[in-house]
């Protein structure tokens, strides 16, 4: 494939190389340590981009050779290939194996297993280096309980399924965000927010033995149970807030605190966070508080970055935009 191609993360290069040993050091320095071997050397073309974030590193990476990556156990990661364009074929340590089509199957490495992958010479991947703190973190959020083992998913990814498909356009819709100037790479909140919500989808199309658990109908809770959570949204509005973080404030599941909003409030909690910032954005600007500064700076303040949304967002919660309550 031509260089000229735009390719995921292309704002974020680490190698281009025709080199094994070059080629090998890189990736070992972005995801993890392997041997790497090709059928014919002087015929790699290796392009690496990659770029890490908070709960974890996204990248992508092509061989352009037949190649094969032999990896021992991390025990600290769980690397999860998307394969967009050509095949590779796996296989693990306890017998597993598994086959990648582009766009319908991918790869969860678990961190405890020996992982051999062979890609053939048109294979692209997206990949994410995911902690496991990370993940098993997420996943105990999302079921209320610990989870103190690794999860120990299936080696194959399933990409054709609602679940499978809704995450790779997730990553996908990432990583361009995160090479467009502006996007949402610059908007720490949105950022956050999309790393979990691509960690849920993860643990959604994944096979695991939590995954019934995770899907199955979550608990409610009533009013008097969320007043933790509401006082912490209230003390907290100006801070990048998480819907983690906010079951936290209230002992709760990530399942059961979003199904315990919406029965009480008629909205999730990031829709109330919204509502309470917008209402510090209106007093501010009712009150000039802010002196001299402008709709802007009142608004990015309080966590809206995106101010044609946050002008219609305002204006439907007060019936004016918020310039006319300034000028008022």
């Amino acid at each position: 494939m031509s260089h000229d191609v735009k390719r995921p993360l292309d704002g974020h290069p680490v190698l281009q190389t025709h080199s094994l040993d070059e080629a090998r050091q890189a990736v070992t320095e972005v995801y993890l340590d392997h041997d790497l071997r090709a059928d014919q050397p002087g015929r790699l073309d290796m392009t690496l981009n990659a770029v890490e974030q908070r709960l974890f590193t996204a990248g992508f990476l092509t061989y352009g050779a037949n190649a094969t990556l032999s990896m021992p156990p991390t025990e600290d990661c769980y690397h999860v290939n998307l394969t967009i364009n050509g095949a590779t074929h796996a296989e693990r340590s306890d017998g597993q194996r598994a086959s990648t089509e582009a766009r319908r199957s991918g790869l969860i490495l678990h961190p405890e297993q020996t992982n051999i992958v062979s890609w053939e010479p048109d294979a692209e991947q997206i990949i994410l280096k995911v902690p496991r703190k990370s993940l098993e973190t997420h996943l105990t959020d999302l079921l209320g309980q610990p989870v103190n083992t690794a999860i120990d998913f299936e080696f194959g990814l399933d990409l054709s399924t609602p679940a499978g498909a809704s995450l790779l356009a997730s990553v996908e819709f990432f990583v361009h965000e995160l090479d467009r100037p502006g996007g949402i790479a610059e908007m720490p909140v949105a950022r956050d927010q999309f790393e979990s919500f691509i960690m849920s989808q993860l643990l959604a199309a994944g096979r695991h033995p939590y995954r019934d658990d995770m899907l199955a109908e979550p608990g409610l809770v009533k009013l008097g149970r969320l007043r933790p959570v509401v006082d912490f949204i209230e003390m907290n509005a100006d801070e990048p807030l998480t819907p983690t973080e906010l079951a936290r404030a209230g002992n709760m599941s990530v399942r059961t605190l979003h199904a315990s909003f919406q029965r009480c409030f008629g909205m999730s909690p990031m829709a109330y966070v919204r509502k309470v910032r917008l209402e510090h954005v209106h007093d501010e600007l009712v009150s000039r508080r802010g002196g001299d500064q402008s709709v802007t700076e009142v608004a990015t303040r309080w966590g809206f970055y995106h101010l044609g949304r946050f002008a219609q967002q305002y204006k439907d919660r007060f019936g004016e935009y918020p310039s006319d309550t300034l000028r008022r």
